[in-house]
């Protein structure tokens, strides 16, 4: 009798790796290194000028030709189709530069065209550049779709450090919900057996700590963010699921961007969930808090505090945002706990208004 063997899962991680100053002028040196002639370029509607101009200049100089380039306007499954549907014939690789929107695009056309992918993100807002899905819009509505790892890498840190504040507070909230988003994995490996991968959950874990050692806004600071962002999308492709990155603080976000009529930055948002959901959990608190007061992340809402109600109602309805996904919110109804926080808590009342 024959015996049906499963092919094990295929583990894909950047082989292309630069974060530094000046990495962008790299680009072109980079691609024609790995062969990599002929390419698709995706950038974000709102781009400096000077970045394109920066990065055409560097793919010229060694040769490699750009054979279209797109604006991406919005990460739309639609617009995504309809960029891989004019792929031109011989495209050896997408490249993404700029923010969110483009990248997520640019790796999902990479996906579908079965083509390497090089992310050159100009900002350092959350850990989606190095991930194996992409927030695209279906319909008008959001969804995490399977995506392409990038094959490459290139963060130029002088690029990050020029983009607004708020976009390096969203980075580093997004990075410390790993803390929260592990101890969410283990309780969910207790309550439903689900599958626990150590090794993904330490690397994930790591990448705080890393960045915990200079959580400075400084060239070494944004180049021990851009790593440790990277590392937590990779830690979601060793294991095959965003556990290591993403728990309850992450339903929260998403249900704020559901209910909001004025979401605000994913990391922002995530962030401060974090420190919330700690307090749930009743672990990494002080942690999550000291750093957050280091890098001054509580600046970001000193000018548009966040709404009481909004996110009462947000934590109501985080549970049901995801089905299957055991988080801390599932134990019991939290939300008198949570209200009492938001009035009660030295940091988050100073940022919440009735």
């Amino acid at each position: 009798m024959l015996r049906h063997v499963h092919a094990p899962r295929q583990i894909l991680i950047p082989t292309l790796v630069r974060i530094e100053p000046g990495a962008l002028d790299g680009v072109g040196l980079h691609a024609h290194q790995h062969d990599l002639r002929r390419i698709v370029l995706l950038v974000s509607q709102d781009l400096p000028e000077s970045l394109t101009r920066r990065l055409t200049a560097s793919l010229a100089m060694h040769g490699v030709e750009i054979q279209s380039t797109q604006t991406v306007l919005q990460a739309s499954f639609e617009q995504a189709q309809d960029c891989f549907a004019s792929l031109p014939a011989g495209a050896q690789a997408v490249v993404g530069l700029g923010g969110g929107k483009a990248l997520d695009t640019a790796k999902y056309v990479a996906f579908l065209g079965r083509l390497p992918y090089i992310a050159v993100p100009t900002s350092l807002s959350n850990d989606g550049f190095c991930s194996p899905q992409s927030s695209l819009t279906l319909g008008g509505k959001r969804r995490s779709l399977p995506s392409r790892m990038p094959f490459g890498v290139v963060v130029d840190t002088t690029v990050t450090h020029a983009a607004p504040e708020a976009l390096w507070w969203s980075g580093v909230g997004d990075l410390v919900s790993k803390v929260t988003a592990i101890h969410d994995w283990k309780l969910a490996v207790e309550a439903t057996r689900t599958p626990m991968d150590d090794f993904a959950a330490l690397l994930s874990d790591a990448t705080v700590f890393q960045f915990v050692g200079h959580p400075v806004r400084d060239p070494a600071g944004e180049g021990l963010l851009a790593n440790a962002l990277m590392l937590n999308g990779v830690a979601m492709e060793v294991c095959g699921s965003s556990r290591p990155a993403s728990g309850s603080e992450h339903l929260i976000s998403h249900a704020l961007d559901a209910i909001s009529p004025q979401p605000r930055l994913h990391g922002l948002q995530v962030g401060v969930a974090t420190y919330l959901v700690s307090q749930l959990q009743g672990q990494g608190t002080e942690l999550i808090g000291a750093l957050l007061d280091r890098t001054r992340f509580w600046e970001a809402f000193r000018d548009q505090p966040l709404s009481r109600q909004e996110w009462i109602e947000a934590v109501r309805l985080a549970p049901s945002i995801k089905q299957g996904f055991h988080t801390i919110l599932s134990t019991r109804d939290w939300v008198p706990e949570v209200a009492r926080l938001l009035v009660e808590d030295p940091r988050l009342r100073e940022v919440f208004i009735d």
